[in-house]
């Protein structure tokens, strides 16, 4: 057998230089680079490989391990899954930094490779600096919490085990159903000793992704329900998007008159003014939708794990007899809410589902009349809400209404966090699909620079935007500067209202009076943070980055903001003072919160009785 003497990490870098994918015939390659930040821990290890390395893979420097793995994440995205970078850290923080990120990717279902540096196998010179020591397990590290937030997660305490760990983490990452974050420890002498790996172990592999068929008896379940049903609704999950299913939907929902309503993952597969959509669902959702929601008998979700805003807590499907018909892929999703499940690839259930129904000459029984109504009274209401003004300030739903207006059809917007993805989903008009990037199944503050970056490096002829508000923008900007030293322009769009505005919305609306959430000076009279706003100035921030950026104050400079921004080759910031407040909320949805049982405010309480009413309205399971 032949043999090539090689480091761990040389190996591993050989092995994942040769991983290609193939979908529907199409051949591409999977692992396109490493993001890192060298430390004690992989610097003499995996930066040595990459550094003498012949092959192709692309290093990125990283300034924030978290905002990286992010970047690694919205460019897996944004490649519906069929591409990926991988992370490298030190041990000790920087690998701390990175298991957010690992939630955030696990959670959205988006594979991400994590290589964490980790403490000496031989545990020589134990304790070494950074290390966390278990007095009751020593086998334990700082990488052991990495296990509740990946997929896969491994310790390579030996060079030869890279051979089994490396295809069971490319197992992971090429699933459909349960892709997410792969961790792979790499003990800092592990990656530095070497062994004589077999040749045929960095032959060029291909991972098949296979779409998964319906079951007859499945398809003959579903269609059998959906014959029982008058009044369906669709619901457009991201799952669509990485199906490559889009035709399909629309397709779908036009044979057989059905109404359709997007998710925050599944925004952009259909025009939003199609006849048929009715905008965002659930808690952050459109009047239109949420109303058929109530009054739809079989909701039929596609590729969504249905958490509690697409379902608004679960309480957005009132009809005395609504079932549930879940096609997803994956069988832990297609269960829940008590559904008929198809585990199945998307975009074969809804060809087999349509050939069936056809036969059957299955239509909905919605009037036109009321769906037409439905739809203009929702684009009459984001109409108004664009067009909103005040004399002391800009409102943010105008900001946003001015900016949709600018963009292009094949722009793409980045959001993840704060009162921002509300209004996004409500109020957003895409034409074309991949357009809209949305983080909101971990909704993790920082991620929107770090994540605007990813998708340029993965579609780097595209204008990117990243909507980001001031309290997510000070917790992580840093891959900003990453954005200059690779050349990829991106566009941040800062909206500045003066804190956690979304939260104290929240608390306020649950009786409250506002508490904690402004970026306000400590008063001496009360001491608390009840003082003046805070002055920043975010513009100047990143003009110290080198950034070009603008601080604007009206509608028509934002404008001109946008337009010389479009002229510009690297990246820009423009800096926009919002009044606090402006932003949608309501629209008959609903959103669970736990709220103190007793309190000396009888606000609290009140809303705590209300809330207990609400919950009694919503689906046991």
């Amino acid at each position: 057998m032949s043999t090539i003497r090689l480091t761990m990490a040389q190996a591993l870098l050989k092995f994942l230089d040769n991983q290609y994918v193939c979908m529907d015939g199409e051949e591409r390659k999977f692992v396109r680079g490493i993001m890192g930040i060298f430390g004690h821990g992989n610097v003499t290890g995996m930066g040595e490989a990459l550094e003498n390395s012949r092959g192709s893979l692309q290093f990125i420097q990283g300034k924030n391990e978290q905002g990286m793995a992010h970047a690694a994440m919205a460019y897996a995205k944004q490649k519906n899954r069929l591409e990926i970078y991988a992370c490298t850290s030190s041990i000790g923080p920087g690998a701390l930094n990175m298991v957010t990120a690992a939630g955030t990717a696990t959670v959205n279902r988006i594979p991400v490779l994590f290589l964490p540096g980790d403490i000496f196998a031989c545990r020589q010179p134990d304790p070494v600096l950074q290390q966390v020591e278990d007095p009751a397990d020593y086998t334990i590290s700082a990488n052991d919490s990495f296990k509740p937030v990946s997929r896969y997660w491994d310790r390579i305490s030996r060079p030869e085990q890279l051979m089994s760990a490396a295809l069971q983490a490319m197992r992971v990452l090429t699933d459909p159903a349960d892709t997410g974050a792969v961790t792979l420890c790499l003990p800092q002498d592990v990656q530095c000793e070497a062994y004589d790996y077999p040749a045929s172990f960095f032959d060029k592999r291909v991972h098949f992704i296979e779409r998964r068929p319906v079951a007859a008896a499945a398809l003959d379940r579903a269609v059998k329900l959906i014959k029982s049903k008058s009044k369906p609704l669709l619901i457009v999950g991201g799952g669509v998007h990485y199906s490559g299913a889009v035709k399909e939907t629309v397709a779908f929902a036009e044979e057989f008159g059905i109404p359709l309503a997007e998710t925050q993952a599944g925004k952009s597969a259909v025009p939003w003014d199609h006849p048929l959509n009715m905008g965002a669902i659930g808690t952050t959702g459109s009047l239109a939708a949420n109303r058929l929601a109530k009054e739809s008998d079989l909701i039929i979700s596609v590729g969504t794990r249905l958490a509690d805003f697409p379902t608004a807590s679960k309480s957005a499907f009132q009809h005395p007899n609504v079932e549930f018909l879940n096609i997803n892929v994956s069988p832990f999703d297609a269960m829940k809410m008590n559904a008929h499940m198809v585990v199945a690839d998307a975009r074969e259930a809804l060809t087999a589902l349509a050939k069936t129904l056809r036969t059957e000459k299955y239509v909905s029984s919605y009037d036109d009349d009321h769906l037409m109504s439905l739809k203009r009274e929702w684009d009459a209401e984001v109409d108004r809400l664009y067009g909103l003004s005040r004399e002391d300030g800009l409102v943010q739903t105008s900001v946003l209404g001015t900016l949709n207006a600018f963009v292009g059809e094949d722009d793409v917007i980045v959001c993840a966090a704060g009162s921002l993805p509300g209004d996004l989903h409500r109020l957003w008009r895409s034409r074309k699909s991949n357009t809209y990037h949305m983080e909101y199944g971990f909704s993790c503050m920082g991620y929107e620079v770090s994540g605007a970056f990813g998708v340029k490096l993965a579609d780097p002829h595209r204008e990117v935007y990243a909507i980001v508000g001031d309290g997510s923008f000070l917790m992580l900007h840093s891959e900003l500067l990453t954005s200059l030293q690779e050349g990829r322009k991106i566009n941040v769009i800062l909206l500045d209202n003066h804190g956690y505005q979304c939260i104290h919305n929240l608390q306020r609306g649950h009786g409250s009076e506002g508490f904690g959430n402004e970026f306000r000076y400590r008063s001496p009279d009360t001491n608390r943070l009840t003082g003046s706003y805070l002055p920043i100035d975010f513009a100047m921030i990143a003009r110290g980055m080198g950034v070009k950026s603008v601080r604007v104050d009206s509608l028509s400079a934002l404008q001109e903001a946008l337009a010389a921004a479009r002229n510009e080759t690297q990246s820009v910031l423009i800096e926009v003072k919002v009044l606090p407040g402006t932003n949608t909320e309501g629209y008959e949805s609903w959103w669970r919160v736990g709220v103190a049982e007793v309190s000396t405010s009888e606000k609290v309480t009140a809303s705590y009785r209300e809330a207990q009413q609400k919950i009694g309205t919503a689906r046991p399971y």
